[in-house]
């Protein structure tokens, strides 16, 4: 077994058109969209008309700590009306999303929304229906698309590098962020519908064109899982196929550990590409034909992440054409997340998605 390094031959990296850049409005204020969504944008050098959020105390101090905002909005009335404002960033919680998506529809803008993109798929059907009616551009914050590692194994996998993809494997070997408090406590399920999101949608990317025969999940509180805390911190999710491939989602909490990671791995009937997501654990090989080719990485999925979802609406505007991220491509996967709920909801009973109403 032989082991090299390279440099990518894919553009991995976030891309916006050389001559267009759209301006942004930011509806939502909370820790992910100053922590994440404006230093990304700052870093990326895209222009922010405005921000709104219904909460005044959420916008102090934003435009002094990011100067290339250009104005905080009053209402959410005056956003929509600006005609600078090209396209509407929703960072705001999932119960009062799909309103904010449909304003936004209605007053001809396009819309990157967070992720879960609804509580159900007929509500966001419904809304992938509207914005094509509206001739408008529609895409889902799947930010982990865009991690560098997944990336590129989703820009490999494209090349046939691994020949079929037959399990894709997950494993989060981290601590959770905090929750206890927050809104993201208050959710239903939240490791599988809110956390788990992200890998059940690069799994599915990276088994694209298969048929899902059965979701199976599981969440549960562990041992170490404090009493205040509402939602269950321990969780797994299976999905399988039709031609018998799979893949495999598993936390185990709040690890405890000097090393924390989210390594993965998709075998493939020719080769092998494994690696690591998050804090500080990236990295990306392909094993094939006895070598290994280590990837050099540059960039992380916080922030670039972000960036790399606005900039693909960004070109899929540019370019008139559906972004990779767009709301209908999501409606799989958030079918494959609602399912995943549903059978841990029923004693990690196996579900199809024929039984998720869509």
């Amino acid at each position: 077994m032989t082991s090299t390094a390279i440099e990518p031959d894919v553009e991995y990296r976030p891309t916006f058109p050389a001559d267009y850049r759209p301006g942004i409005g930011l509806i939502g204020l909370g820790d992910i969209a100053r922590n994440w969504h404006l230093p990304a944008y700052d870093k990326y050098g895209v222009p922010v008309v405005g921000v709104y959020d219904p909460a005044p105390a959420a916008t102090a101090g934003v435009r002094e700590r990011f100067p290339f905002v250009r104005r905080l909005f009053r209402t959410l009335e005056d956003l929509l009306a600006d005609e600078a404002v090209e396209i509407v960033d929703i960072a705001t919680r999932p119960d009062v999303r799909p309103e904010l998506i449909r304003r936004a529809i209605d007053a001809g803008k396009h819309v990157l929304a967070q992720k879960p993109l609804a509580f159900d798929v007929q509500t966001a059907r419904e809304l992938v229906e509207e914005a094509e009616r509206r001739g408008v551009r529609f895409a889902v914050n799947q930010n982990g698309r865009w991690s560098p590692p997944w990336r590129i194994a989703t820009l490999l996998l494209e090349r046939g590098a691994i020949g079929d993809v037959v399990a894709v494997t997950h494993l989060h070997d981290r601590p959770l962020p905090p929750l206890v408090g927050t809104h993201f406590d208050e959710l239903d399920h939240f490791v599988i519908y809110d956390y788990f999101v992200h890998w059940i949608d690069i799994s599915r990317c990276w088994l694209e064109g298969r048929t899902v025969t059965a979701v199976r999940a599981r969440d549960y509180r562990t041992p170490d899982q404090p009493p205040e805390a509402r939602s269950p911190w321990g969780g797994w999710v299976e999905i399988e196929y039709a031609d018998g491939a799979s893949a495999l989602i598993r936390s185990v909490g709040d690890a405890s550990t000097k090393h924390p990671s989210c390594p993965f791995w998709v075998h493939g009937t020719e080769g092998t590409i494994r690696g690591s997501v998050l804090l500080d654990s990236d990295f990306l090989e392909l094993e094939r034909d006895g070598v290994i080719s280590s990837y050099a990485l540059e960039g992380a999925w916080y922030p670039d992440g972000f960036a790399g979802a606005l900039g693909e609406l960004v070109s899929a505007v540019a370019e008139d054409r559906e972004p990779f991220n767009s709301a209908r491509h999501n409606l799989l996967s958030l079918r494959m997340t609602l399912a995943a709920c549903k059978s841990a909801e029923e004693s990690a009973r196996a579900v199809s998605l024929d039984e998720i109403p869509s």
